[in-house]
């Protein structure tokens, strides 16, 4: 698998050279030199972007010391504090000083272009400093930590590393022992003992020096997080922050849950109370139809249609939580199965359900909208009620994957997933049909015309969801299956074809005019005479106020085929029906708008009840006649109902024959 990654990344984009990797280029062998005298301790070594903290003497190589930050040695007792890859530093230790631990003491010999005397250095010495002799630098690194905030506001020591990849973030639930000491290490506040700080990451529970910190550590991590006073905004965890400078917090993460507001609104919540087995995996995909980013997402749950085995109890959001179903009970103590993306359960269950791992439990609380109001209500499940979910997801199995499959067994488990989407577009689910309908015509595409090329499975972007819902498959090389005869050419292209145009028709219900333009014309790219695909298309310009382009589709329907006469003439009038609606609109809006004398201000009119209901009636769905005289169930209506546009969005280019009508050729709004 990760072989198959590199492979799809392809070309990576060279990496912008920074200013220190350019001095870097200036190392030559001898120029820096590097004894160890005292090892330090520990695994790790700084990186960039950690602030280091060190002593520093630098002497001849005769031992006469030039200068120092050490008391005794003519310094102020003060260590040296630097940001690795941010801070302005000499050569030879922007080099060495990522070699050491904490605690070591090192001597750095270096020459000359490698200190002050490097030509362009970005620091300048004293004048009495020895810049063209070749000098010792003795270093102790006393710590390093890392830098959270880039104004240095905020920075994090590790003490004691955690367990696992991930971190809190909002809206997370935390729990951690936390304690906080002023610069001059003076206790201000501890809890340590009893129970545990638990906070709601990201609602200011805790100040934002505090929260940013946490915000980078694992669980079971210790760490101290120091604050500056710009970051120690006042919260119920601290409410006294004046006079502080500088706090210290020293904290060990104990847990976290993650939450996941699933609608991005707060009313679908998903709270996993028991981790399960999977990793997660930070990637891009992309294809001709999406570009979809995908931060930290699970890789070992369904995200694609699979069969599902959950066990799940409902409860209603009551004062007795009182419980309606219990598969453990209810069900003979066997899980509930189903497979996704087929709006088998409600829409709120299934979506928490994909981005869980096996031997996973969460808690989902959920909205009407998204639980029984739109599926089969249980009977204890009274109407408009809120419900919570306990789901445990056993496991699940992907689907089949048609590797070794002929042309004749895809083409059947095609009719099968543009079965399931003719159903669920019956039934009036569009965006799940149309998930189908996608997932059947990208599979169906690459999967017969890879010669060889690296395969990519669907895309699903379940947009009602709010969540980005992405099929990956394996990647493999297909050579071998292809249309035989000219028969089997014809099928694919057709069963292509149609494919696309009930993804349009789908679009169209929803509301999104141009993406079923654009599903259209895949169609018409190849066969431009294709008369379904002209009418669809004509039908979408037409919901997007487009109307001379769909005068131009329907009017291309009758030359091209004179049996489809009788559907484009209904489609040209239900046009000039709606033409005629938004004049009358305009006349309305505009009445007496320029009968008044300059200076006047005219009022514009209302659109009265009446024209609202003949605009009403005319946004219903239109003639649903199947256009190629085949009436299988598999060619879906294209009609829809427009989505709400904005006045002006109606207006060019009838505007210009409306202000001519009322007398106006030309007209400036000031």
């Amino acid at each position: 698998m990760a072989e198959d990654q590199e492979t799809e990344q392809g070309p990576q984009k060279k990496k912008t050279e920074s200013d220190d990797d350019k001095r870097r280029k200036k190392l030559v062998p001898g120029g820096l030199m590097k004894a160890v005298i005292r090892p330090g301790g520990g695994d790790s070594s700084p990186a960039d972007g950690d602030q280091v903290i060190f002593h520093c003497t630098v002497r001849t190589l005769d031992g006469v010391v030039v200068e120092s930050t050490r008391l005794g040695l003519g310094g102020n007792g003060t260590p040296t504090r630097h940001v690795l890859g941010k801070s302005k530093m000499i050569l030879g230790l922007l080099e060495g000083i990522p070699t050491m631990q904490k605690g070591e003491i090192a001597m750095f010999k270096m020459k000359p272009e490698l200190h002050y005397g490097e030509e362009d250095c970005p620091l300048s010495a004293s004048d009495s400093f020895p810049v063209d002799a070749e000098l010792h630098f003795e270093i102790e690194m006393i710590d390093f930590s890392k830098v959270i905030s880039e104004d240095l506001g905020v920075m994090k020591k590790v003490t004691d590393e955690g367990q696992g990849w991930e971190s809190p973030r909002e809206p997370y639930e935390v729990k951690a022992w936390i304690s906080a000491k002023a610069g001059d290490g003076k206790l201000i506040l501890s809890h340590t003992q009893g129970e545990p700080v638990c906070f709601t990451f990201g609602n200011s529970e805790v100040p934002k020096g505090l929260e940013m910190g946490i915000g980078t550590m694992s669980r079971g991590e210790k760490a101290v997080i120091y604050v500056s006073k710009h970051y120690l905004t006042k919260s119920p965890f601290m409410p006294m922050v004046e006079g502080l400078e500088e706090v210290h917090f020293e904290v060990e993460l104990v847990h976290f849950i993650q939450v996941r507001d699933m609608l991005g609104d707060g009313r679908l919540i998903k709270r996993r109370i028991r981790d399960g087995r999977g990793f997660n995996y930070t990637f891009k995909l992309k294809l001709d139809y999406y570009v979809d980013s995908v931060s930290d997402f699970p890789m070992d749950c369904p995200l694609h249609d699979s069969l599902l085995r959950v066990h799940y109890k409902g409860m209603l959001l009551n004062e007795g939580k009182t419980v309606f179903y219990d598969t453990r009970v209810d069900n003979d103590g066997q899980p509930l199965e189903f497979s996704s993306g087929e709006g088998l359960v409600p829409e709120g269950l299934e979506m928490c359900v994909r981005l869980m791992l096996p031997g996973e439990i969460s808690l989902v609380t959920c909205p009407p909208d998204y639980a029984y109001d739109k599926f089969a209500r249980p009977a204890s499940v009274p109407e408009g009620a809120h419900v919570q979910w306990e789901i445990e997801l056993l496991g699940f199995e992907m689907p089949k994957d048609w590797e070794g499959f002929n042309f004749r067994e895809i083409m059947a488990d095609v009719e099968k997933i543009k079965g399931t989407g003719n159903r669920l577009f019956k039934e009036g689910k569009y965006e799940l049909a149309r998930a189908k309908y996608e997932k059947a015509s990208i599979n169906f595409f690459f999967r017969i015309f890879t010669i060889p090329l690296l395969e990519l499975g669907a895309t699903e972007v379940a947009r009602g969801y709010k969540t980005v819902l992405i099929s990956v498959q394996v990647l493999r090389e297909f050579n071998h299956v292809h249309p035989q005869d000219d028969d089997e050419g014809k099928e694919f292209a057709d069963t292509r074809n149609l494919l696309h145009l009930n993804v349009a028709a789908c679009y169209l219900k929803m509301g999104e005019c141009r993406k079923s333009i654009e599903a259209c014309n895949k169609v018409l790219d190849g066969n431009p005479v294709h008369v379904k695909a002209l009418y669809r298309r004509g039908m979408a310009y037409m919901s997007a106020g487009d109307f001379e382009e769909a005068r131009n589709d329907f009017n291309k329907m009758m030359s091209i085929d004179k049996s489809s006469e009788p559907n484009a003439k209904a489609a040209l009038l239900k046009l000039k029906q709606k033409e005629q609606e938004i004049e009358r609109k305009a006349r309305k809006q505009f009445k007496g708008l320029f009968d008044k004398r300059p200076g006047e201000i005219s009022e514009v009119g209302a659109i009265d009840k009446e024209e609202d209901e003949v605009l009403g009636e005319n946004r219903e769905s239109g003639d649903s006649k199947d256009l190629d005289g085949d009436n299988e169930e598999d060619h879906v209506a294209a009609d829809a109902p427009p989505p709400r546009r904005g006045f002006f969005s109606h207006l060019w280019p009838t505007g210009r024959r409306i202000f001519r009508a009322i007398g106006v050729e030309r007209c400036s709004i000031l």
